[in-house]
């Protein structure tokens, strides 16, 4: 059969398939996050049924039947090659990296990016994402430390050679056939496997760990293990709620934005970090602490202008130690956030997609039509776009307060150019692709 005539699997496809596996995978090695779907499952359940127009809404945008396959992991990965190598893994599942985050800033020696799928339909179709750490060698204070985590780092291979090949071979053919990604997703999928065995022995764990625990958990084992899978709910609060019912110990403070009518950006909780078995090199038993279960609640994406103010409130509320005084003030504090759809629409602070009605192709639409009078009077709908991406503080938050909160500072200047060299491509810009997303709606409906 000549290669014009193969028949490649579409990245989507692709996508779908490996996250399915990833899932299966993480639920084998870290069984409460079974219980933890199941949980989020049941509530979204309960909110559908006992929100209509909710559930109406969410499937006239598109967004419903993505609700139960929404997964979003995270990896942490120590060298320029290993980056490069997992950008290029992860454009054959259609996933390119979108945004830069300078986790530094928050004292975890990491900056990141978070591969992921970037148009609409690809996102309604499956919206896996990875957010992925590269490790800051530079934040390392002792030179002669810093020279041994470099060498370790050097002579590990985190891919299969057969991984290796597959992604060539896509390169070269233009794509995968059927049996090339059966065979892809089950090499990928020993990237991100968990490993008992560490590649260090005990003294050289210890000195890393006493570092930093996350720079001990990038070098030390022979993967970029998964160390968190989440599934996504209509109603964070009452997961964080029902949680201990369930045998999961939830952690103290849901971050991100307070409880709204209309949700912005993501909010995150998790349950603490398991204690797992590891072996060192020079045979000594031990315990390793790096994965947990995160659970999101995302909502509508921000403008610059709606970002701006999102960040200078959250600033300014600070953070709490205990969940229902630290929401109620965030709520106190962001009452100055307009939160209807109206406002937040008219004063360019959010996202939108619009979309005629069966009304509104009848009459048609002219450019420059007032479009909140056009959805006021039935021949226009506007549905909040998905924030697909993933706020620093909150990801430094989750990542500190699982694992442990003493860590010492590892701040330094942020360095998108040296990510991006290491990555090998320039990052997207995520408020660029919202944009570019809601201007194509309008013009589809004829406003512009």
């Amino acid at each position: 059969m000549s290669e014009q005539n193969r028949k490649w699997v579409h990245a989507d496809d692709i996508r779908e398939r490996f996250s399915q596996a990833m899932s299966t995978m993480y639920q084998q090695e870290v069984p409460q996050y079974g219980v933890l779907l199941s949980l989020v499952a049941e509530v979204n359940q309960q909110i559908l049924e006992s929100d209509p127009l909710l559930a109406t809404r969410l499937n006239q945008a598109g967004d419903l039947a993505r609700l139960s396959v929404e997964r979003h992991g995270a990896i942490r990965v120590g060298t320029a090659e290993e980056l490069s190598t997992l950008r290029q893994l992860f454009a054959i599942m259609g996933m390119h990296p979108v945004g830069y985050y300078d986790l530094s800033q928050a004292g975890v020696p990491v900056h990141s990016t978070a591969f992921r799928p970037t148009t609409p339909a690809a996102l309604k179709r499956n919206p896996f994402r990875l957010f992925t750490s590269l490790l800051r060698l530079d934040l390392i204070e002792d030179d002669t430390l810093r020279q041994r985590a470099a060498d370790i780092l050097s002579a590990r291979d985190i891919f299969t050679p057969r991984c290796r090949e597959l992604i060539k071979l896509h390169q070269l053919q233009g794509g995968l056939d059927a049996a090339q990604v059966e065979e892809f997703v089950t090499q990928s999928l020993e990237t991100f496997r968990w490993h008992q065995q560490t590649t260090v022995d005990s003294e050289t764990y210890q000195a890393l760990h006493q570092q930093h625990r996350l720079i001990a958990d990038v070098v030390c084992f022979p993967g970029c293990h998964i160390n968190h899978l989440t599934p996504r709910t209509l109603d964070i609060d009452r997961v964080q709620a029902l949680m201990p019912q369930y045998g999961i110990t939830p952690k103290a403070i849901i971050e991100g934005p307070p409880r709204r009518t209309v949700p912005v950006l993501l909010r995150q909780t998790s349950f603490k970090a398991l204690d797992e078995p590891v072996r060192f090199s020079d045979d000594h038993p031990g315990t390793h602490t790096a994965r947990f279960g995160e659970i999101e609640q995302r909502g509508v994406a921000l403008t610059h202008k709606g970002r701006e103010l999102y960040d200078r409130l959250l600033a300014a509320a600070g953070s709490g130690k205990e969940n229902q005084q630290h929401q109620d003030h965030l709520s106190s504090v962001f009452t100055e956030f307009p939160d209807d759809d109206v406002t937040l629409r008219q004063q360019q602070l959010a996202w939108y997609e619009y979309a005629l009605t069966e009304k509104g192709k009848s009459r048609g639409i002219a450019v420059g039509e007032d479009v909140e009078v056009l959805i006021a009077e039935g021949y226009l709908v506007a549905n909040p776009l998905v924030y697909e991406d993933f706020l620093p503080v909150s990801a430094a938050g989750i990542f500190q307060s699982n694992l442990g909160d003493n860590q010492a500072s590892s701040q330094g200047r942020a360095s998108r150019e040296e990510f991006e060299a290491a990555l090998g491509a320039v990052v997207q810009d995520e408020i660029a692709l919202y944009a570019a997303h809601e201007y194509a709606s309008k013009q589809s409906c004829g406003l512009v």
